[in-house]
């Protein structure tokens, strides 16, 4: 006899408990450096964010700054590569680097006790990088080979043509990623030269988070940076213009057997008062797992495997992006229903179920990203380009709490009416263009 199980009823969601107080202190180094240190205890470590502005708007900016996050760590101040490599391994310590649009980002992590030290190798990298005519070589070569890769991907071409849409062709951001040409044309000289222009205290912030007393992490980095001098110039970069919307771009990918499809257009950064609303609008429409654009073009008619929408934030601004990778043949219902989500949240209200959920989502991600040394450094450190800190971390459930479903609803209706999205879809256009015709304007 085959015994019926009856499910258990979920508990319900328990008030958000409030985040335990943690230590910190900020000050302006000198050299005009901005430090945050937070003590975090956990774990005997701690964890370096040193997030440096590097918006330009120069055509060579793009190619030079990849090569030099690459080249930044293969010598400095008479340590090459496996020199610095092993200094670094003494310490128990990593260093990375990372660059995009925005900033470059120096990340790594020490035992607590190391930390002096650690500092002491980041002034060096800072101050006397070596840009050997080799190690240039060979770092460039692995970026030419990287982005040959990345742009054969058709997601990489769909948000590249969507940036160009949106922003225009000679906007930074719409040439975040380098061509393979002109990185295979950078120099060690050119290197220097962008070093000493943009890697530079002024303006940076550093973000240290550890088990360590917050003044005594300030102490240790202006003993540590204090020869690191100098201010990044200034850019001159247009301000993000408003997107076109209108007709669906199609890139054609002949014989591709998917469609990559992104869709985006400008949002409200932080700071507003009305982002709170729009972060749960757009959690309800496709940022999560549960969203009600996976519910229908996942679970319900099997499209793809997972769409998404998120809210990403630059320095000149905000902009919510959608993207999904569908099959070829089901190109033009996917995004039909996709339209119909979008155009169903913007015209009805949103429910309350809906709203408590992803205001607890929201509150749970914010708290688990930031309950780790590393994940509250990272965001700090994302934060601190706009002005903001650990205040505004611990303020925000609060915001997110006092968010009313009239707020959300209105925030929908304002930003995810299909007819003000820029859209781009990547894929076979003999194949799509037809169906996507169907639908509304085309142009390739």
């Amino acid at each position: 006899m085959t015994r019926q199980l009856t499910p258990k009823p979920v508990p319900a969601l328990t008030t958000p408990r409030v985040a335990k107080t943690l230590r910190l202190s900020e000050d302006v180094l000198d050299n005009g450096l901005n430090v945050v240190a937070v003590r975090k205890p956990g774990v005997p470590i701690v964890e370096v964010r040193l997030r440096l502005p590097f918006l330009s708007a120069k055509p060579t900016h793009p190619a030079q700054g990849a090569v030099l996050s690459e080249a930044m760590l293969t010598g400095a101040a008479g340590f090459d590569r496996a020199g610095l490599a092993a200094a670094l391994q003494e310490l128990g310590a990593d260093i990375s680097v990372s660059v995009d649009a925005d900033r470059l980002l120096l990340g790594g992590n020490a035992l607590a006790t190391n930390l002096k030290r650690l500092l002491g190798l980041i002034a060096s990298v800072l101050t006397e990088p070596a840009y050997d005519k080799d190690e240039v070589a060979t770092e460039r070569a692995r970026v030419v080979e990287n982005l040959s890769i990345a742009r054969a991907r058709p997601g990489i071409v769909a948000s590249e043509a969507l940036a160009r849409r949106m922003w225009g062709d000679e906007h930074p951001y719409a040439r975040d990623l380098a061509e393979p040409e002109a990185v295979a044309a950078v120099t060690p000289g050119q290197l220097r030269s962008l070093h000493k222009s943009f890697v530079r205290p002024g303006g940076a912030s550093l973000v240290l988070v550890g088990d360590v007393a917050p003044t005594r992490m300030i102490d240790l980095a202006q003993d540590a940076l204090a020869t690191w001098t100098g201010k990044v110039p200034k850019p001159r970069v247009p301000e993000l213009r408003t997107p076109p919307g209108g007709s669906t771009l199609v890139v054609d990918r002949p014989g591709s057997v998917q469609s990559s499809v992104r869709m985006g257009r400008t949002a409200l950064t932080r700071t507003d008062p009305g982002y709170p609303a729009l972060q749960l609008a757009n959690l309800i429409f496709g940022g999560y797992f549960s969203s009600r654009w996976t519910e229908n073009i996942r679970e319900d008619k099997g499209y793809t495997y997972g769409p998404h929408s998120r809210i990403d934030h630059h320095v000149l601004g905000s902009e919510l992006n959608l993207d999904v990778e569908v099959a070829t043949e089901v190109t033009g219902p996917a995004l039909l229903e996709t339209w119909y989500e979008l155009g169903k949240i913007a015209e009805l209200p949103v429910t309350a179920d809906e709203v408590e959920s992803v205001r607890q989502y929201a509150i749970g991600n914010l708290a688990m990203s930031t309950s780790t040394q590393s994940g509250l450094a990272s965001t700090l450190a994302a934060l601190s380009a706009f002005g903001l800190g650990l205040d505004w971390v611990q303020a925000h459930p609060a915001r997110l709490l006092e968010t009313t479903v009239d707020e959300v609803s209105a925030a929908a209706a304002e930003f995810l009416a299909p007819s003000q999205l820029t859209s781009v879809v990547v894929g076979d256009a003999e194949s799509i263009t037809g169906p996507l015709a169907a639908l509304g304007p085309v142009e390739s």
